[in-house]
């Protein structure tokens, strides 16, 4: 386990850099993680994508189908991998926990895509 200074606090984190206690995020929390994952500051567009995935992972306890995060947070087709290239970079930043069985590949190192769960 690690810890993330965030504004004199100390947040518990992961070997990954995933929240431990997802209840410990705010906006600004999500600016620490970031600048862990290499993003000095997040774009407005950016925050909308977290909150959203923040939200649906609350109600429905799943990753979202990418598409549904880009056409809900009224972004373009690709939002995600255009804002963030690996979308588990924007499920890390927005505090949620490592989920089992979702991995993202990609061929080309601009576009991933969710690895079959077998």
């Amino acid at each position: 386990m690690s810890i993330l200074e965030c504004d004199g606090t100390n947040i518990k984190v992961d070997e990954n850099g995933y929240l431990v206690d997802q209840n410990d995020w705010n906006e600004r929390v999500a600016l620490a993680l970031a600048s862990q994952e290499g993003f000095d500051s997040l774009s407005e567009e950016q925050l909308d994508i977290i909150r959203f995935m923040r939200k649906y992972f609350i109600k429905y306890k799943v990753f979202p189908i990418l598409n549904n995060v880009c056409r809900i947070a009224h972004q373009p087709k690709l939002c995600v991998n255009e804002q963030f290239i690996n979308p588990e970079k924007a499920w890390k930043i927005a505090g949620l926990p490592k989920q089992d069985g979702v991995h993202f590949v990609t061929l080309d190192g601009k576009h991933y895509y969710m690895e079959p769960f077998c």
